[in-house]
């Protein structure tokens, strides 16, 4: 036999459809922010780290130039095969901001830690991938010193400008083709990156 009591413990205890909602929506406007600052302070010390492990790597090596590049390439194709294999296990693209996903971030943030580390240590005269903005800067002001009759504002450097043009042009390709296989392939889009790093290793 139940008590006024008990009724009114069953009644706490029952989901309301419109205060569940309510609270999402708090959620959706209060944890993003909160978690890009969680993300900010966690990625930052990896990428850091991730720097620190490819100078080690670079230092005890022993290799310069183009032998050195291959080497950190290897290890750049190693981190993205290791992204790929853990994606399609544990589907972090399910749960956006899930521990899986947060690994899956700080595995590509090694990474591309590890690129801009080759570019600096075994290629130093290329043009950073790390700085996208800046290439777009000099890309633009470049051209419009070009087409423009007056006295250039910046110095002329046609080798450098083309450089960073096809930087850019690559930078934005990547960009669409990775939207495009996250929508098509899911987790599996990591494929994609994974064998143009396998690419990147044979190339001379």
């Amino acid at each position: 036999m139940s008590t006024p009591a008990s009724g009114s413990a069953a009644l706490r205890n029952r989901a309301d459809p419109a205060d569940d909602a309510l609270r999402l929506t708090r959620l959706e406007a209060r944890l993003p922010p909160l978690l890009s600052v969680i993300a900010g302070m966690v990625a930052i010390p990896v990428f850091m780290l991730a720097l620190a492990v490819a100078w080690v790597i670079a230092q005890a090596s022993h290799r310069r130039g183009p032998r050195l590049a291959r080497l950190l390439l290897s290890v750049q194709f190693m981190l993205l095969a290791a992204i790929l294999v853990f994606s399609v296990i544990t589907k972090p693209s399910t749960s956006q901001y899930g521990p899986m996903a947060g690994i899956a971030v700080m595995i590509a943030v090694s990474a591309m830690a590890c690129q801009y580390a080759l570019l600096r240590l075994a290629i130093p005269g290329a043009i950073s991938t790390a700085a996208m903005t800046g290439n777009l800067t000099n890309t633009v002001l470049s051209l419009m010193d070009l087409v423009s009759r007056r006295h250039p504002l910046l110095p002329v450097d046609a080798g450098r400008l083309t450089r960073s043009f096809h930087l850019l042009f690559g930078f934005l390709l990547g960009c669409v083709v990775g939207a495009a296989a996250v929508a098509l392939l899911g987790d599996w889009a990591w494929s994609l990156p994974a064998v143009l790093a396998g690419v990147a290793i044979a190339v001379r």
